[in-house]
């Protein structure tokens, strides 16, 4: 029998995850967003209630549709998380870089991290995207260091 969740942690992971400077996504298997964090909001100039229940390739028309459906579609398969590093892929979404003056990025170069996200009978109903800003790394290994 699965453990009798408190509304007081719900409560307590619902701000952990919008204060996380990270960005978090939830899409449903239809990739209608659920879950948009601050992060989210913060960098794509969105709020949740205008992208909640929307589908992420209609509003992001930058994403390369038939890959990030390969990805997602291996993680609900398989029910592993899978990866992509900048240096693969330099971002999911073209977000502008948070540090226009001192860094030398015109755009957020990201990480990303699919996540499995299974309902109480164990199937995979829903994913989460995880974007991690790299800039500042990946400025630092391609040689423009901010002076």
């Amino acid at each position: 029998m699965p453990a009798q969740i408190d509304i007081k942690e719900v409560h307590w992971l619902l701000d952990i995850v919008q204060c996380l400077d990270v960005g978090v996504i939830v899409l449903d298997r239809s990739y209608r967003i659920e879950v948009w964090n601050s992060f989210m909001e913060n960098h794509s100039g969105l709020g949740s209630d205008a992208v909640q229940g929307r589908c992420l390739f209609e509003l992001f028309g930058e994403i390369d549709e038939p890959w990030l459906r390969r990805k997602v579609e291996s993680v609900v398969q398989l029910g592993t998380r899978a990866f992509s590093l900048w240096e693969q892929r330099p971002y999911l979404l073209h977000f502008k870089s948070y540090r226009p003056i001192t860094g030398q990025a015109d755009f957020m170069y990201q990480n990303i991290t699919i996540l499995p996200l299974a309902a109480a009978l164990g199937e995979v109903e829903h994913v989460c995207l995880m974007l991690y800003d790299m800039t500042d790394a990946a400025m630092h290994k391609l040689g423009h260091q901010a002076p």
